[in-house]
């Protein structure tokens, strides 16, 4: 009986002792981790958008849009994150739109944990490089094993058709959003 109290109480000191390791590593991390967050929004705004200069963040969206603006301080477009699902887990991207919202002016993948070799090529320029200047009215349409013929097509990628599939499906379903938010005067 001795020995399981003895037991019971080392494994309790141990686990009050790692438990509060991990709080106070935690505390420290955080704020660390929310301005590396924060710098690489900004870096993925000025991606999707290389002629902005600054940025405004639209706090009436419900989610993460940025209005971006030029050295004359003329709007250029808006910057979007949004995320959804992918093969793997989620998929979090920077979407550049134009001003009136009917063309990409590229995406930027933030976070993915596709299956690397074949899902990652979402990273790579071949894929990512379709979605400039690429119209989304109508919706964007994924097309496999043909070369994309209308101008708001993105050819898959092979091996990773779901991956590519995903992407479409997160581009489209945050641009759908963003219009409706611009309906109801939002982005004012």
């Amino acid at each position: 009986m001795k020995q399981i109290a003895a037991i019971i109480a080392a494994l309790t000191i141990i686990g009050v002792i790692a438990g509060g390791s991990l709080s106070l590593v935690n505390n420290w991390a955080a704020p660390k981790i929310a301005i590396n967050l924060k710098a690489e929004t900004e870096r993925a705004i000025f991606l999707v958008h290389p002629d902005g200069k600054r940025y405004e963040e639209i706090k009436k969206a419900g989610f993460e849009v940025y209005k971006v603006f030029n050295e004359k301080d003329s709007l250029l477009g808006y910057s979007l994150v949004y995320e959804g699902n992918g093969f793997q887990g989620k998929i979090k991207l920077m979407i550049g739109l134009t001003e009136d919202l009917n063309k990409t002016t590229s995406i930027e993948i933030l976070e993915q944990s596709e299956t690397p070799g074949l899902g990652t090529k979402i990273l790579e320029p071949p894929y990512k490089d379709q979605y400039n200047g690429l119209d989304v009215n109508p919706a964007i349409k994924l097309v496999k094993g043909i070369e994309p013929s209308s101008p708001n097509e993105v050819q898959s990628i092979t091996g990773a058709t779901i991956s590519s599939r995903a992407v479409v499906a997160i581009v489209n379903e945050g641009i759908a959003k963003l219009k409706s938010i611009e309906n109801k005067g939002a982005l004012k």
